[in-house]
């Protein structure tokens, strides 16, 4: 497939990699390489308590800073629901995730994209299913990760908020750690209880918390990690 050479406008890590916040997402990354010491991390699932939160614009940006690391890093659009991936990064939403699922026979590489950054690459979701939650937990997803998993180093998964369907429960349980972010002044306390209850039903590893929209000034938005 052809490199894609549009540049993604809401990724501060790329339009600006001497901001305080590209610093942050390298910090963020730092913080999973060492929460994951004793083991492989090869499979990531990025998801929230609620919607509005920031997680597709941390798992987009998260996959950047891991790509210029060197990592060799997949970007996948698992929100088959309200997928954004393919607009950030202003791509073709024809052939994605939901296709791969349902393509038996199918190779990995025809169904994700080159993006801008060197080492990265994007599946977009592809077209909306009717049954996410069941497409998610089937075996053909197991079959799909391990044959990501044999491609890249490292695979970021965009997941719905938590709280609100069983999409990131599901996969959350097949790959090696969550990572759950909050937002200032928008996620409600209760719901991120009950994601956190829903991790630990699910038997998820969670790698931490993304605070987000902290700010110190007018000037810098903080991401803790």
């Amino acid at each position: 497939m052809k490199k894609n050479t549009i540049l993604p406008v809401s990724l501060l890590s790329i339009t600006d990699k001497n901001a305080m916040i590209s610093e942050q997402y390298r910090t963020i990354r730092s913080n999973i390489q060492f929460a994951s010491v004793d083991r492989e991390l090869k499979t990531m699932v990025v998801t929230s308590s609620g919607p509005g939160e920031g997680k597709s614009t941390t798992a987009a940006n998260l996959a950047v800073v891991f790509a210029n690391s060197g990592k060799r890093v997949l970007l996948v659009d698992a929100d088959l629901r309200k997928p954004s991936v393919a607009l950030t990064f202003q791509l073709p939403n024809v052939n994605g995730l939901s296709n791969f699922l349902g393509d038996r026979e199918g190779r990995a590489e025809n169904y994700y994209h080159q993006s801008s950054v060197e080492n990265m690459w994007v599946m977009t979701s592809g077209p909306k299913p009717p049954n996410p939650s069941e497409l998610l937990d089937s075996k053909r997803m197991e079959e799909v990760i391990e044959q990501l998993k044999s491609l890249f180093d490292l695979i970021i998964f965009d997941l719905p908020p938590i709280a609100t369907v069983t999409d990131a429960q599901i996969l959350a349980a097949k790959t090696d750690g969550t990572l759950l972010v909050v937002r200032e002044r928008k996620t409600v306390k209760q719901e991120l209880i009950k994601a956190k209850e829903l991790l630990t039903i699910a038997q998820a590893t969670i790698l931490g918390v993304v605070y987000n929209g902290a700010k110190k000034n007018a000037e810098f938005n903080y991401y803790y990690y």
